[in-house]
């Protein structure tokens, strides 16, 4: 399997191209800001499990780089909490942003508390 084909992955990085898009119409001014933070952290959360996949041999690595896709998870509802507050996207945009980025990171905690569903020996 490649990790193209991992679920978490395919929805992160589904995610960031959604985010992707949207950050297309924030203000200029929030380029290097805003802009720049959200589409970083939620890039890196399929980087991540990418990572981590490619390194299931090594559980520590594994498990280290799926917690890292985690918090970078959890920064990009952060950035859309921002993003929300400062009225570059409505309610419902919002709602529906952190509702698949929580399920994303349902989807990294359940290859975290089951690493050998995933190539990885105990």
């Amino acid at each position: 399997m490649k990790f193209q084909d991992l679920l978490a992955y395919q929805k992160s990085f589904s995610l960031a191209m959604k985010i992707f898009e949207i950050t297309k119409r924030f203000p200029k001014e929030e380029m290097y800001s805003l802009t720049d933070q959200i589409r970083r952290s939620s890039r890196s959360v399929s980087a991540n499990i990418s990572e981590s996949y490619r390194k299931r041999v090594y559980p520590k690595n594994f498990h280290r780089k799926l917690t890292d896709s985690d918090a970078e998870n959890s920064e990009t509802q952060v950035w859309l909490e921002f993003s929300l507050k400062c009225n570059y996207i409505n309610e419902s945009v919002y709602d529906e942003l952190l509702n698949e980025s929580n399920e994303v990171g349902k989807l990294i905690n359940y290859m975290i508390l089951n690493p050998q569903k995933f190539g990885v020996s105990l």
